[in-house]
């Protein structure tokens, strides 16, 4: 991975990746929004021809899951077009593409943790476009890797700062605690990618912190590492009604390839989330 091109390099995961790879030999070719289209070809084929880059980590998504429910159009655009736009490009220059997918593409109804071959079934116009997303990239290229990630934060806007801002505005907080998934740490994921970036071990990859909780669960546990105290109330989604698309209720994703390949496993949530809380002082812009 000697140059690597990172698209959406402002969003958590970007930023995570960025900080890894500042003090690395590897070349770093940042985009973001307002720098790149990745739907638009011409903009991307310019791009990519100019600079060449080995790898093309597609961090770029619109992951406003409500509002994806109405803009249907940009949606489809930036999560099913985009990574199509990038994987011909890919082609064309013989880069491999590493395109983030979500535990969305689940329905969350078979009651354990999914693996990479189980038959995706989308609820919400998000996790379909995101779905269509992954389907363009394997029916463009061969040299992909796919991974599907879920309950991400890092440095950016997130549940974390979500629950400790509540924290100080509210003596009770009230929490859906009837979805399961895996938190999972930008920077765990980055690690991870760029673990697997370069093994050739091409495909499907499941990218989430070991162990899985609810979102009371895990709210429960920020609370706890800040000493936080604060009236903290299990609510089911049907009590939640600001959500609009349907979520998956259990989608904890099992990184099945990943853990059979034997050389690098991922933090369980909670020592993830401590070292988050510990060390979230940096802010690693891409600017």
């Amino acid at each position: 991975m000697k140059k690597v091109l990172i698209t959406g390099c402002d969003g958590q995961l970007g930023r995570a990746l960025n900080q890894l790879l500042t003090d690395s030999p590897v070349e770093i070719i940042n985009t973001d929004l307002d720098t790149l289209d990745i739907c638009n070809l011409e903009q991307v084929f310019a791009l990519v021809r100019k600079e060449r880059p080995d790898t093309i980590i597609n961090c770029a998504a619109y992951t406003a899951v409500d509002k994806c429910e109405t803009e249907i159009a940009y949606a489809i655009r930036v999560n099913a077009l985009g990574p199509k736009t990038l994987a011909v490009a890919a082609k064309e220059t013989g880069a491999q593409l590493v395109q983030i997918s979500t535990d969305y593409v689940f329905d969350g109804t078979s009651g354990k943790a999914y693996v990479e071959t189980d038959a995706p079934h989308p609820l919400c116009m998000y996790g379909s476009t995101k779905l269509n997303g992954e389907k363009a990239v394997m029916e463009t290229i061969d040299n992909y890797y796919i991974i599907r990630t879920a309950w991400l934060y890092g440095d950016g806007n997130n549940f974390v700062k979500t629950m400790l801002r509540l924290a100080k505005e509210r003596d009770t907080i009230s929490v859906v605690n009837d979805q399961i998934g895996s938190p999972t740490s930008a920077l765990e994921l980055a690690r991870m990618i760029l673990h697997i970036v370069d093994s050739k071990e091409y495909g499907i990859y499941h990218g989430t912190c070991e162990g899985a909780a609810s979102w009371y669960e895990f709210a429960k546990a920020i609370f706890s590492i800040a000493n936080a105290n604060v009236n903290l109330i299990p609510v089911t989604s049907e009590e939640y009604t600001a959500a609009i698309a349907k979520r998956p209720a259990y989608s904890v994703l099992e990184n099945a390839k990943l853990n059979s390949q034997g050389t690098y496993r991922m933090k369980h949530w909670e020592d993830a989330l401590k070292e988050y809380m510990e060390n979230n002082v940096t802010i690693h812009s891409c600017e």
